[in-house]
């Protein structure tokens, strides 16, 4: 009996073992930040998928692959809703195309974070699927299609390395930047979908009002008229000439407590409804004027780039204001 346990134990550890090692083949390190290092996935040739969060610098950024050199990288996009970025390579880097995972992610699967947080070496760490989930949309509005939660450890440099299976194909990408203290892999379908927008415009665009708002507490003559026990709205402070708001007849002072029905308390709620699905469309908003409940009908712009870059660096933004 001993015999037997034994060759399965190493029968195991050699699977793995291969696991790791085909998937160190679409792996090479970000440097692109002052400290540490962060990995990337080679997703199409010449192209790279990473965490958005790893890249602090848009210039000057570099990758190395299994081969160990390194060589110049460019920003082609970022997505930080997602926590998603793509670099574009020249060069060869020893790396080749990830194979996307073609199963679902099952509970109890035994998986690999695998990650390549300097030149040249790999890093793993091991553990199980410890949850899959429905979708969710991120703090920043971003849509990942499915929750996979695997109880493996992160280790500095893992973020924008890769999830395997024990076959050694790629579940997804692996972030600590989507929620404080908590470890998520970003399925390799949400990763396909950001990546191809980012190719194809440097962007996702995202829904936009043109207003700037603030969390307030509803006036008592318009509670009653509210179905929700929830006494807070947004106070519009400001309206852009020529924005979707103004077309639909909003003014300052103005209080949006709904979006197509969907209660709107604070700002981050407001945000995740502006998705990219809303661009084009009429939505309902729901609005307090002067004490009484209105209805205006509004039809979504594409958020301006040049707000959309000042808001990812955070620059245009004032604490308790909102551009939505």
């Amino acid at each position: 009996m001993t015999d037997v346990a034994s060759t399965g134990l190493v029968a195991l550890s050699d699977d793995l073992a291969a696991a790791v090692n085909r998937a160190g083949r679409h792996l090479l390190s970000v440097s692109a930040r002052r400290r540490q290092s962060g990995t990337g996935i080679l997703w199409k040739p010449g192209v790279v998928v990473t965490a958005d969060h790893v890249i602090e610098r848009d210039e000057g950024i570099e990758v190395a692959g299994p081969n160990g050199e390194s060589v110049k990288a460019t920003l082609k996009g970022r997505d930080p809703s997602t926590d998603l970025a793509m670099l574009a390579i020249e060069g060869e880097t020893g790396a080749v195309p990830a194979d996307p995972a073609t199963a679902p992610a099952r509970v109890g699967e035994l998986v690999l974070a695998v990650a390549r947080p300097r030149e040249g070496g790999l890093s793993v760490s091991f553990g199980a699927v410890g949850g899959v989930g429905e979708g969710f949309r991120t703090w920043g509005g971003g849509r990942i299609d499915q929750l996979i939660r695997a109880d493996v450890t992160f280790y500095p440099g893992f973020s924008g390395g890769a999830l395997v299976n024990a076959s050694g194909d790629v579940m997804g990408l692996n972030t600590s930047g989507l929620a404080r203290g908590l470890a998520l892999t970003i399925p390799t379908v949400t990763v396909e979908r950001v990546a191809g927008a980012l190719l194809e415009s440097g962007r996702i665009q995202r829904g936009y009002l043109g207003v700037r708002m603030q969390s307030v507490e509803l006036p008592p003559s318009a509670l009653a008229q509210q179905e929700s026990s929830d006494g807070r709205g947004l106070l519009v402070v400001s309206v852009e000439p020529g924005s979707p708001a103004e077309n639909a007849g909003a003014l300052v002072g103005d209080i949006l407590v709904t979006l197509n029905g969907h209660r709107v308390t604070e700002a981050d709620v407001l945000q995740s409804l502006l998705d990219p699905e809303t661009v084009g469309q009429t939505v309902e908003l729901g609005i307090v004027r002067g004490g009484a409940a209105r209805t205006l009908s509004a039809v979504i712009a594409g958020r301006p780039q040049s707000n959309e870059g000042q808001r990812r660096s955070g620059h245009g933004r004032r604490r308790g204001h909102h551009d939505g």
